[in-house]
């Protein structure tokens, strides 16, 4: 061997290592593919998805499955390699990492931001529901969360139903910081609430407000709540985020109505929803789509706004264009009977 030869086989050699180590380098980007899919009508793990108790109900056949994500951890990192496969892969998404997980948030404050998600959209598909169908719901003043070291930490917590102050019921949470603000600081707040179904009288001092020394605060969040005539539980463990309210509050509707929303189908779906069954976008929507064709679905709701991304995969299913609960549950009814128009995503 010259060494010529010797030099550019060194050279290649290292090369090759250089090139390797390179791939292995993390680098800023998530992966987004396909998730597993859950029917909001059938069960998991040996119990209901959804459940009611207190209210009649009724079996539904078919399936209203929503769709998740699977997506790189927070505390992991993807390689270059893993990034350029992803790439080239029609059925995952690389997006940059700060999309999904911000820098200035924990991995902790990821996951309880993600489990925060999942609960309010469970609560606000309960509302839309019930709203749907008439029933009366009832909004209450709830303890959303107690600041560390507040004088109301140990004598409030989270998810007190706050009835009363000073012996004045209070409807929203202007009226409960009203009802505060009248003390002046060291000034005892009479409380009753309602806690695990008992009524509780608590008495919490105040103390000034940092930002202004004439204020009196007891250092808690308050929100608003919801009382209805029956309990429904949704029992999802492992899936965060807000985006699987919509076929929550299919599921409910359907199993509280005689007959069928989806007349034997599999209809799969996704959006976020609020308290008057407003649907909105979410993300990864092409991944979820994905999902539902290899899981077998036959048309898939996606939120108005999402529709532009969605055609961007050339989908194999109907995509069915939601705005509202009430209008999902119209398409569905197209679907089923064949009759009416169902509004669907087009270029």
């Amino acid at each position: 061997m010259t060494r010529r030869t010797a030099t550019l086989f060194v050279s290649g050699f290292l090369l090759v290592v250089l090139a390797v180590v390179a791939a292995m380098l993390p680098v800023p980007y998530v992966e987004f593919s396909p998730g597993p899919t859950f029917n909001t009508l059938g069960s998991v793990n040996g119990k209901p998805l959804i459940e009611i108790e207190g209210r009649q109900t009724y079996p539904a056949k078919g399936r209203l499955d929503l769709t998740t994500v699977g997506v790189t951890r927070s505390d992991e990192r993807i390689s270059l390699f893993q990034a350029l496969r992803g790439w080239l892969d029609p059925d995952e998404a690389i997006v940059p990492r700060q999309t999904v997980y911000p820098d200035d948030a924990s991995d902790q404050q990821i996951q309880q931001r993600n489990a925060e998600e999942m609960q309010n959209s469970q609560e606000h598909a309960t509302v839309a529901a019930l709203r749907e169908l008439k029933i009366p719901v009832t909004e209450t003043v709830v303890v959303s969360s107690v600041v560390k070291d507040a004088p109301a930490l140990g004598k409030l917590h989270a998810g007190d139903e706050i009835v009363a102050i000073d012996g004045k019921a209070v409807r929203n949470p202007e009226e409960v910081r009203a009802a505060v603000s009248r003390h002046r600081p060291g000034e005892t707040v009479r409380f009753r609430v309602e806690r695990e179904g008992k009524r509780v009288d608590v008495s919490v001092p105040t103390k000034a407000d940092p930002g202004d020394g004439e204020r009196a605060i007891v250092g808690i969040v308050v929100g608003e709540g919801h009382d209805y005539p029956f309990e429904v539980k949704i029992q999802l463990d492992d899936v965060g985020g807000p985006s699987a309210g919509l076929m929550f509050a299919l599921g409910i509707v359907d199993k509280l109505t005689p007959g069928e929303l989806t007349g034997g189908q599999f209809i799969a779906g996704t959006g976020e929803i609020d308290d008057e069954g407003r649907v909105g976008p979410i993300g990864g929507i092409q991944m979820k789509i994905i999902a539902a064709q290899k899981a077998g679905a036959t048309a898939f709701l996606v939120p108005a706004q999402n529709c532009d991304e969605a055609l961007g995969i050339e989908p194999e299913i109907k995509l069915v264009k939601v705005e509202t609960l009430h209008g999902a549950v119209q398409a569905l009814e197209a679907l089923r009977t064949g009759k009416g128009d169902v509004p669907s995503c087009a270029r």
